[in-house]
């Protein structure tokens, strides 16, 4: 059998058994047999809370494994076209079958970072803010780009994308936006994002056209749902009201009911204009809180260095987790994890996942210590 087949087949049964030991494979197929027993039981549907959460526990144990005996099957199957083929000297049969495997490593591959995303809240949808760093226009045209490359990589994804809040700078660009990302994994994907990132351009704004530094932070964190009890004291909230400042019509209303509410304990800072209703934006404010507050508790718990009150953090060199630079060449580096591209359109357009990836592989390859 050719070399090339007989290596993907290698690292492809590697990566299966890192997925089977992520899995925890016998007790996961104990816990679906509980799981499609308690589903049977009709009383159940008298706590629909529980249910729906028993539901999706079902659900997604049963896809992982699902998945996980499909690839077993298509391993099996490639490697006994190849065999076909070399019997019978088929080179087309080969071709086909190293086609396939090749297919496959790269689906086992994104399955093997995928099973990381097991935290408490990986699998939420996600609210993604920008913040623009000291520097005026240049800064706040950064961070609508940066928004910009995080709305296209969902959209790519199959993510929905709900905007919150917006305030536009002086000129261009914005000071500060909030999204909603909504889709299965929103936060375990985009969770490593939260830092600084530094653009470094000849600044479109400078007449003279010198090379700019500019800085933007990210903040990402889970939409939690009702099941997780976060407790917050109306004597610790402080509530404002302002008129919507955004563009209106794309993203946002303009209305006079524009809510920010600052935890005064903390000092997070949340803002939502989405609606007309002063009453439903207060009620997503307050769930952007409640988020907010559940993150921080997860970062305690995981003994994370990174403070999350983005107003308490200088934006600027000391906090950095990536450079663009598009000027004198161009390169985009992740600093934590060294992987880099010269493909800066490509990533300001959406393209991250290496990224990703690479924020997950060194969880794999650190013995997932740093999980949830």
């Amino acid at each position: 059998m050719r070399a090339e087949i007989e290596a993907a087949a290698g690292e492809i049964r590697a990566s299966l058994a890192l997925l089977r030991r992520h899995l925890d494979w016998d007790n996961a197929l104990r816990r679906l047999d509980e799981l499609n027993a308690l589903s049977e039981d009709p009383q159940i549907w008298d706590k629909p809370e529980k249910a729906q959460k028993v539901m999706r526990e079902r659900t997604h144990l049963s896809d992982a494994i699902g998945a996980y005996r499909a690839m077993e099957r298509q391993l099996d199957d490639a490697l006994t076209l190849a065999e076909l083929g070399e019997m019978e000297g088929d080179e087309g049969s080969i071709d086909e079958a190293q086609s396939q495997l090749m297919t496959l490593k790269a689906e086992v591959a994104k399955r093997e970072l995928e099973s990381l995303l097991s935290g408490e809240a990986d699998q939420n949808d996600c609210y993604l803010e920008v913040h623009a760093g000291a520097g005026g226009t240049e800064a706040q045209d950064w961070a609508l780009m940066l928004m910009r490359m995080y709305t296209r990589w969902a959209e790519q994804h199959g993510y929905k994308v709900e905007w919150l809040e917006e305030s536009p700078g002086e000129e261009a660009g914005l000071k500060s936006a909030t999204i909603e990302v909504k889709g299965h994994n929103a936060f375990g994907w985009l969770k490593s994002e939260s830092g600084v990132h530094r653009l470094v351009r000849i600044s479109p704004y400078d007449s003279n056209a010198r090379r700019h530094t500019s800085f933007s932070s990210v903040w990402v964190y889970p939409v939690v749902d009702d099941n997780i009890q976060v407790e917050i004291l109306d004597k610790d909230l402080k509530v404002d009201t302002f008129r919507a400042s955004g563009a209106g019509g794309q993203h946002i209303n303009k209305t006079d009911s524009a809510i920010r509410i600052t935890h005064l304990p903390t000092g997070v800072v949340v803002s939502c204009q989405v609606d007309r209703s002063q009453h439903r934006n207060r009620a997503m404010a307050m769930d952007m809180l409640r988020a907010r507050l559940y993150e921080l508790e997860l970062r305690k718990r995981e003994e994370v260095a990174q403070a999350i009150e983005a107003s308490k953090t200088d934006i600027g060199w000391g906090h950095q987790i990536r450079s663009y630079v598009l000027q004198p060449y161009q390169m985009v580096k992740d600093l934590r994890t060294d992987v880099e591209t010269s493909d800066t359109a490509g990533v300001l357009d959406g393209d991250i996942d290496r990224f990703l990836s690479a924020s997950l592989a060194a969880k794999i390859h650190g013995g997932q210590d740093e999980q949830a």
